[in-house]
């Protein structure tokens, strides 16, 4: 199957660069609300069958558009969410408790997952929240699905379950709001992904290291 994981637009904690994990959380900016509309048209040549979103507000918002030119119900799926920042929320992602939270998730893409985000939820919890979707989305036959969703957690699940994605390459290639991940596969064959922010997938260790600042902080 076709998996594409959509960041949400634009917030307000994305324009002051803070941790925003929290649910409901905000809605969107007027530049976010413009980004969502615009996402019809940016996956117009996709045979979208299936839509879900996080239940932060966000990831709702911005999958609308998209469920009206579809003619789809938006699934909301709490597995979704952004990676709790516990401790770390409302940081200003360009400290180092912001580096702090990047670095621990991708640690967990590197396989330390019984690491625990400060007051928050370790990698093992995590993981198997998001793997619970992704397998709920198989399973309903879907073959091209939609799944809005958040930058850390999506980069941090394509680096742990995406065989061609690696650390350094999600940490050095950071979402735009409403960029695309593009993954290719199943469950139980594994996931290759095809495109990231709309440049195809080719990891050469190149990336930048891992616990970079959180670009537009805020999930």
């Amino acid at each position: 199957m076709r998996l594409l994981l959509v960041r949400h637009g634009q917030t307000p904690a994305n324009v002051d660069n803070l941790l925003d994990t929290a649910v409901p959380g905000p809605g969107l900016t007027e530049l976010g609300a413009r980004q969502a509309a615009a996402l019809p048209e940016a996956l117009a040549d996709e045979d979208v069958e299936a839509l879900y979103a996080s239940t932060l507000v966000r990831t709702q918002l911005t999958a609308a558009p998209l469920a009206a030119a579809r003619g789809l119900g938006v699934l909301v799926r709490d597995g979704l969410r952004e990676i709790s920042a516990g401790d770390l929320e409302a940081q200003p992602g360009d400290t180092e408790q912001g580096a702090l939270y990047m670095r621990t998730a991708f640690a967990w893409a590197a396989g330390e997952t019984d690491l625990r985000m400060p007051g928050g939820e370790s990698g093992t919890e995590f993981l198997a929240r998001y793997d619970a979707v992704v397998a709920e989305v198989a399973a309903s036959g879907a073959r091209t699905a939609v799944l809005v969703s958040h930058g850390a957690a999506i980069r941090t699940w394509a680096a742990a379950r995406a065989h061609n994605v690696d650390v350094p390459f999600a940490a050095a290639h950071r979402l735009a709001n409403t960029g695309t991940v593009v993954l290719e596969g199943s469950p139980a064959d594994g996931w290759k992904a095809l495109s990231w922010a709309g440049a195809t997938v080719a990891p050469a260790g190149d990336g930048g290291p891992a616990g970079q600042p959180v670009e537009g902080a805020g999930g």
